[in-house]
């Protein structure tokens, strides 16, 4: 579909670009109003023409034309939100806020429009139904599946309220979001007493003065932004220091938050998240559906809200035992060999850890760290996906919205370049915390039979470099920033190696929630073998690579406190999905959310929860990422990555190698291309030939007994 564009639009970037890249550093607030209202103007009337009697009941008369303008729109909303994301204004900011209701209004309009579905359901009983793709039946499959959970059976009478509830809850969603970056972003604690750094190390001391700069304070700044904050609560020897940064943290977003130096303390979630609750509670009901969390499984993997409690129960009774002797070792540990007077403390945890982890396995995360440059890590990580997957990485030169961002071609075996992503490395103000893979496009067969690649964004959020005497030292990453690389990447592969033509299950579309994680968490398995480190490592100083004797001593520490890491997840996770099946929200009060979290974390967690501790308040992967009632989908995904990663380590027996090129073929064919085009459970019994077993998922996490 061309689209005619009118004069004073021509020079807009979020209409000029088409389907081809925009150039993110020209786009402006000002540009977003009329860009999107005139996609919405486009997008509505093609729903018109889609509805009309005279427009036939096919694939190409119906679905196709419909994708095109309900792609537009979102191609080009993407670009606001992802530049939200990653360079966020107060002037981006509201122009978003101003438009997130109509965008919200129009999407929930289409899944609500009876005309619409009827024209569906007749292409889904038609006999050319029988003639589309496997890909193209799967689209209309879920597309009649997304209307009913949309609500168009339900009455005129109900439709506006329901409505009503998806912009309330796009809304909600945005403040929650805004509340935890500007809480992050608001403090700043200053340290221009040099005994106070003992015991942190130089980039993170290079660092906090490189903020301080910024800052324009004198000494050293450390803030929220993880970077900034683990270090301190990883090394400092200066308790009282840990102490603040730890409150200050847990406290985000919460009605205990520390006074900010703009006065304001506006930014608690305590409310939010009781509202988004109940909306989401009176959804599903709406709906048919007894509460949220049996909504959220509609179009998922797992049957029912019962074997969801029972998965994450079952995984908790398993890693308990194992928690528990990670959390007396540790106890035990802090009172004869550190002489900590009292009891340990929450702020006392990760530096405890560190040292007992030091003094077991002899090596510290911050030695570790200097062998990990990101640029040979990249290097590393692309060798594996060459290696494995028969393509080949190669810099572009992609219009970017920040100097740090880095953009990439693949190529097949060709020499044919199938697919386009972003890199954007770096922790920075005005960027979400955290780490992500989104669409920034995705694969579609078009009419005219050309393919629009695909392209990714891969978002972190890793210390910046710093200068040390004056001097830009190379970026370095820690290993765990290794694994969170390669997990982006996993979705990324996944978005970007899909074969489908049809862009409602191309890529990770149409993906099952709780299996969209298999191929992110596939790929930190890698992160683990001496043949990929041994190739991606390089002694920030020296050049050396990591010595065989470090990674076996890294090796041996793989699973240290993997038993409290696990619990961790599982708290988090049940208390999300208890908040969406069991909870009363429509008659809760208060901090009724709090006291959920506090109650799951007595009856599963080891460590005693702080009293101070409100990291509910600022939990966006259920309150403004997409994960409400989905979070466990981390832990069922890790099931089968990890069994899927198993397929490698039995070829490996017999080449040599995990980076056995042959599996990485079935890999690639049986996950990776077809997308969303069948169902995941289908797409893994055809890469593994049977069920998944959690048997690798024990095995890897050292949760099995002796």
């Amino acid at each position: 579909m061309t689209i005619s564009i009118p004069s004073h639009l021509l020079n807009n970037p979020l209409i000029t670009f088409g389907r081809g890249i925009p150039t993110y550093a020209e786009v402006k607030p000002e540009h977003i109003d009329p860009a999107i209202s005139f996609l919405l103007t486009q997008a509505e009337s093609a729903v018109q023409n889609a509805t009309a009697s005279s427009t036939a009941c096919t694939w190409n008369a119906l679905a196709e034309p419909l994708e095109d303008a309900t792609e537009s729109l979102g191609r080009s909303w993407g670009v606001i939100s992802h530049l939200k994301g990653v360079a966020d204004t107060p002037e981006l900011r509201s122009a978003y806020g101003v438009m997130l209701p109509q965008v919200t209004a129009f999407f929930s309009s289409l899944s609500q429009n009876l005309a619409l579905y009827e024209k569906f359901k007749v292409l889904n009983m038609s006999a050319q139904f029988s003639e589309l793709t496997m890909a193209q039946k799967k689209v209309i499959e879920n597309s009649l599946r997304d209307f009913r959970l949309g609500g168009a059976e339900l009455s005129e009478e109900e439709k506006p309220r329901f409505s009503q509830i998806q912009d309330e809850q796009a809304n909600l969603g945005k403040v929650f979001s805004d509340h935890v970056l500007d809480a992050t972003d608001g403090f700043v604690h200053v340290i221009t007493n040099q005994a106070e750094l003992i015991g942190l190390p130089d980039d993170a001391i290079a660092a906090a003065a490189d903020t301080a700069q910024l800052k324009n304070v004198k000494g050293w700044a450390f803030t929220l932004h993880f970077p900034s904050y683990y270090p301190v609560m990883q090394y400092s020897e200066t308790r009282a220091l840990r102490e603040l940064m730890y409150q200050a943290y847990v406290t985000r977003a919460s009605e205990l938050a520390p006074q900010f130096t703009n006065g304001k303390l506006e930014w608690d979630n305590t409310e939010n998240m009781l509202v988004q609750l109940r909306l989401r509670d009176e959804e599903a009901r709406m709906l048919g559906f007894k509460n949220y969390a049996a909504l959220s499984i509609a179009p998922k993997m797992a049957n029912t809200v019962t074997e969801v409690d029972q998965f994450l129960g079952d995984i908790a009774q398993k890693s308990k035992p194992f928690a528990q002797k990670d959390w007396d070792e540790l106890q035990e540990f802090a009172k004869t060999e550190l002489k900590l007077q009292d009891a340990l403390q929450p702020w006392d945890i990760p530096y405890c850890s560190e040292k007992l982890k030091q003094a077991r396995y002899s090596f510290s995360e911050n030695e570790l760290k200097q062998y990990f440059p990101l640029p040979k890590v990249l290097e590393g990580l692309f060798g594996v996906i060459q290696t494995l997957f028969g393509v080949k990485i190669n810099q572009a030169d992609l219009p970017t919205w920040h100097a740090d961002v880095q953009s990439f071609s693949v190529s097949n075996e060709d020499g044919e370049i199938v697919a386009y992503f972003y890199l954007d490395p770096y922790a920075r103000p005005g960027k979400r915390s955290g780490a992500w893979m989104d669409d920034a496009r995705g694969r579609r067969e078009l009419a005219n039979g050309e393919i629009q690649i695909p392209v990714a964004y891969l978002v972190c959020n890793f210390a910046p470099p710093v200068k040390v005497d004056g001097q830009l030292r190379q970026p370095t990453i820690t290993h765990d920033d290794v694994i969170t690389l390669f997990h982006e990447s996993g979705h990324g592969l996944h978005h970007l190696l899909t074969q489908v033509g049809a862009l409602g299950v191309s890529g990770i579309n149409g993906v099952e929630w709780d299996a969209v994680e298999l191929p992110s968490q596939f790929m930190e398995n890698f992160c683990w073998e001496w043949e990929v480190l041994e190739k991606m490592t390089a002694h920030a100083q020296t050049g050396k690579p990591l010595p065989k004797a470090l990674f076996e001593k890294m090796l041996a520490a793989k699973n240290f406190q993997n038993g409290l890491g696990t619990l961790r997840q599982i708290v988090m996770s049940l208390t999300d999905w208890r908040l969406h099946s069991t909870f009363d929200a429509e008659n809760a009060q208060g901090k009724a959310v709090l006291e959920v979290s506090r109650k799951i974390a007595a009856e599963f967690n080891i460590i005693p929860q702080p009293e101070i501790s409100r990291w509910i308040n600022s939990f966006s992967h259920i309150f403004a990422g997409g994960y409400a009632a989905g979070y466990y989908s981390y832990k069922w995904a890790e099931v089968l990555s990890a069994d899927a990663y198993s397929a490698f380590e039995e070829a490996a027996k017999l080449s040599g190698s995990v980076l056995d090129s042959d599996t990485g073929k079935r890999y690639r064919q049986e996950i990776l291309e077809v997308g969303g085009s069948r169902p995941a459970a289908e797409s893994f019994k055809a890469f593994r030939g049977r069920e998944p077993s959690i048997d690798a998922l024990l095995r890897h996490g050292g949760l099995v007994s002796n």
